[in-house]
């Protein structure tokens, strides 16, 4: 199994005398090697928050952006099989949804590889596969979603179930006038429309995840509907997890029911994955590079953030073997 160490070798030696390492070439050559490996298409959607915390959110997280890139690089790509490596925070349920839906038009048998983290939105387009393959290091996440609440300690994401639970026990504490006056700075956050858009924001989260289940990965079960749903809940269930981070393993979702392959099962295909993945770190930590949407041909939508830019934050690059990094 190639480490993060081997590939950052790999790009020193690719960089020419006064160039930097050839950080696309060396992701594009182990993207088209997966392809030759599996006849399969392949597409890279990897995020890179966690190198580039002077980012926004906004522009290392799933948006409907997303469908634009993804229309770009599988422009041209024959079904019906797609390998999506997926490396995302989340984001967007709404664009999550639009993601399957698009995807779904073009192929018909999808296998999310997950070659690190896939969280919280990113986990529930795991869902919409017919197979999720991870290795001992791969985890996703719960899909209970937060919602943006204004504190006086600042803007922050709340679980929904969270704030929810909250006012329940608020409730409760507050027939006792001599309680009543801890909880009205809490109380005050919470506006008129805050309840209910928590409660339909989890029932949204339950119903994608699970009607992707039932249609995709669990349709040949007679069960399907209701199995679909346990799983549903139990991946939104914040009381359950208790951290919207919680990072589930595969054996974690495999008790559940979910299709989950173990990526050392094939070791070539390993190799390949880890190294495309690698290389895509090394990018994020070495360039301004923010996301990469590439296929196994070198056709790109590729996401760069600037900061204090003398003309524009953010950056985009695309077409067959655009230069990104």
């Amino acid at each position: 199994m190639p480490l993060w160490s081997d590939i950052l070798a790999e790009l020193s030696q690719s960089a020419a005398q006064g160039s930097p390492p050839d950080f696309d070439g060396v992701r594009r050559r182990y993207l088209a090697g997966l392809h030759r490996h599996t006849d399969r298409n392949v597409v890279l959607y990897a995020s890179g928050w966690l190198q580039r915390d002077d980012a926004p959110p906004t522009s290392t997280s799933i948006t409907d952006e997303d469908i634009q890139a993804l229309m770009e690089v599988t422009s041209g790509l024959r079904g019906p099989n797609l390998d999506l490596i997926l490396h995302s925070p989340g984001g967007s349920p709404e664009a999550a949804a639009g993601i399957v839906a698009y995807l779904r038009s073009r192929f018909s048998r999808i296998r999310v590889i997950v070659p690190q983290l896939a969280m919280s939105a990113a986990t529930m387009i795991s869902c919409a596969a017919d197979e999720i393959m991870m290795g001992k290091h791969s985890f996703l996440g719960p899909t209970d979603p937060q919602v943006l609440l204004a504190t006086p300690l600042g803007t922050r994401y709340i679980p929904a179930q969270a704030v929810l639970d909250q006012f329940d026990k608020a409730q409760r504490e507050c027939s006792d006038p001599t309680k009543l006056s801890a909880w009205l700075p809490m109380l005050s956050q919470y506006g008129p429309a805050l309840l209910v858009q928590c409660e339909t924001a989890l029932e949204l989260s339950r119903e994608l995840v699970s009607t992707w289940l039932e249609a995709y990965m669990f349709r040949d079960r007679d069960d399907r509907a209701k199995f679909a749903r346990s799983v549903s809940d139990w991946l939104s269930d914040h009381k359950r997890f208790k951290s919207h981070s919680r990072h589930l393993s595969r054996s974690d979702l495999s008790e559940q029911g979910l299709s989950v392959l173990s990526l050392e099962d094939d070791e070539k295909l390993q190799d390949l994955g880890l190294s495309v993945f690698h290389a895509t770190t090394h990018a994020f930590a070495a360039t301004p590079v923010v996301k990469i949407v590439e296929n196994h041909t070198g056709h790109a939508f590729i996401k760069h953030h600037i900061p204090n830019p003398p003309a524009q934050a953010v950056q985009i690059a695309l077409g067959p073997n655009p230069p990104a990094c």
